[in-house]
């Protein structure tokens, strides 16, 4: 993966936006916090409405789910560079560190970012095309999440490695749906979002499987959430086919 370098008018920027946004993350003494992705070390920034204290590396932009993919990807040696990667909503961290690389994919219906227009729940791509799955806070969204299951597992070759997380509620155990919400106000109070579909729980491991992932949750012990500026019980999923 290409190294994102560090950039103190990159920092001194994020700082100040941070503030003029949110000057009450700054009323407190705060954890200097460490970032796997860019070597960065220092105070973290807010991200996300509503704010997330210490979420987000002011170096690279990375928010949590990226740097306990980094500290996954660091502990089994993985790199990404040569790799075919599909990524559903992509992220501006992941888009730089594979610029160079030219078999990435980011895709999205939507985003203005994305490189390729794809809907998750038909991949125009055949099967077994991918070596790499990277879906980050974007089945929350989809009407029909289980067909989209199935597809990202189509097109994942045997032996793929997926990284997939999404909001969840890990006291639940099963996943939370109405159908009956339909107004932005009442998604975000059932689901935490606006434009959220539901709010997942511990089923979501099984919601995978039955599409044949082989799913392996990932989180870190709770001293090294508070290192690397991690969400409390922050977990992602490691998919294999």
């Amino acid at each position: 993966m290409h190294q994102i370098p560090i950039s103190r008018r990159q920092i001194y920027k994020r700082y100040l936006q941070a503030w003029l946004k949110d000057r009450g993350q700054f009323s407190r003494k705060k954890l200097p916090r460490e970032c796997p992705n860019c070597g960065f070390e220092g105070v973290f920034i807010s991200v996300g409405r509503p704010s997330r204290w210490d979420a987000r590396c002011p170096n690279c932009g990375s928010r949590e789910r990226h740097r306990l993919m980094q500290l996954y990807m660091d502990d089994a040696g993985i790199d990404l560079s040569d790799k075919r990667i599909l990524h559903f909503g992509p992220e501006k961290w992941l888009m730089r560190a594979m610029s160079n690389n030219p078999d990435y994919e980011p895709a999205d219906l939507y985003a203005p970012i994305a490189k390729f227009r794809m809907d998750i729940t038909s991949i125009d791509r055949p099967d077994n095309h991918f070596d790499v799955i990277v879906v980050h806070h974007v089945l929350e969204h989809i009407d029909d999440d289980s067909k989209a299951m199935s597809e990202l597992y189509r097109v994942l070759k045997p032996g793929g490695l997926g990284f997939l997380s999404v909001p969840i509620n890990l006291s639940r155990k099963d996943t939370y749906e109405n159908a009956s919400i339909t107004e932005d106000w009442e998604r975000f109070w059932h689901f935490t979002g606006t434009d959220h579909k539901r709010f997942y729980g511990r089923d979501f491991s099984q919601k995978l499987e039955a599409v044949g992932f082989e799913v392996t949750p990932y989180r870190r012990a709770q001293s090294e959430e508070i290192r690397y500026g991690l969400a409390q019980d922050e977990c992602i999923y490691i998919v294999k086919k």
